[in-house]
């Protein structure tokens, strides 16, 4: 059953289709511990509802996410800033993840998952919609692995299902330069499907025609393609969550922060 209490998405059905729209509360959907809390409950409910065949994610407020909520998820880092203890580090990376599994609670549903993405899809935002099966965009919609400039390798899943999207080299370019994309390079580059002026209605219309397909072989469908990339996927964010346990706390990431609230371009120096 969907959690009546939600706060950080609201989950609406018409016949098969379900809709769940990231709400915040902070600007642009970003993702705080509200998110990250209920994101596995609402797509535990959604996979194991009968009635739902297939799932259409997005945005309000015209963005689908800004990725993560750097003031709400503050507690996270903190500790880790300076000369972070063993203690500090194994708490991070059971924290880290609890975020992980999150965002893989999406890509483990059986039920599909079209992400209609208008606006900013930011950091966080691109993991989360590389965990769709399908993604389609607005014409405004624009789209950064922006983790490399905040000093953090992108640890929620998105170097680990990119590359089976776009290809390791696009992944690369968008994962070290940081660089913001619009639509129609997002879509060149097989990202996104297609682009729609009216993307949440082209998602809802291929969601019903998703859903008018069989479930069991739909599940099936996503159980055989899976064979192969999850096993490589989980393999990866073990990786990346010892890395960034390990590496994570340095001063680049302090100057990161601080640069961040003074909202002034950083100084790194790789220390």
């Amino acid at each position: 059953m969907i959690p009546t209490d939600l706060l950080s998405m609201q989950v609406t059905t018409s016949g098969p289709v379900a809709e769940v729209t990231l709400l915040g509360p902070a600007p642009g959907n970003a993702m705080g511990p509200d998110f990250f809390r209920e994101l596995p409950e609402v797509f535990a409910a959604l996979d194991a509802d009968p009635e739902v065949r297939a799932i259409v994610l997005t945005g309000s407020g015209g963005q689908f996410s800004y990725g993560l909520d750097l003031t709400g998820m503050a507690p996270l880092l903190q500790p880790l800033l300076g000369d972070a203890s063993a203690t500090a580090r194994q708490a991070f990376l059971a924290h880290l993840k609890q975020l992980q599994a999150a965002i893989t609670a999406v890509a483990d549903c059986r039920t599909p998952v079209v992400a209609a993405i208008a606006g900013w899809c930011i950091g966080g935002g691109i993991d989360l919609a590389a965990a769709a099966d399908i993604r389609l965009a607005s014409p405004d919609a624009r789209f950064s692995v922006r983790e490399a400039r905040m000093a953090i390798v992108a640890d929620l899943g998105s170097l680990q299902r990119l590359v089976g999207i776009i290809g390791d080299g696009h992944l690369r370019e968008l994962a070290l330069t940081g660089a913001d994309i619009d639509a129609a390079r997002a879509e060149h580059i097989g990202l996104v499907n297609d682009v729609h002026d009216d993307v949440l209605a082209a998602a809802h219309e291929l969601a019903a025609t998703i859903a008018a397909n069989s479930p069991l072989v739909l599940g099936g469908i996503k159980d055989v393609l899976d064979a192969e990339r999850a096993p490589r996927v989980e393999a990866g964010l073990r990786y990346v969550a010892a890395w960034n346990a390990a590496f994570l706390p340095s001063r680049d990431l302090g100057e990161a922060l601080a640069s961040f609230t003074e909202r002034r371009p950083p100084r790194y120096t790789g220390a």
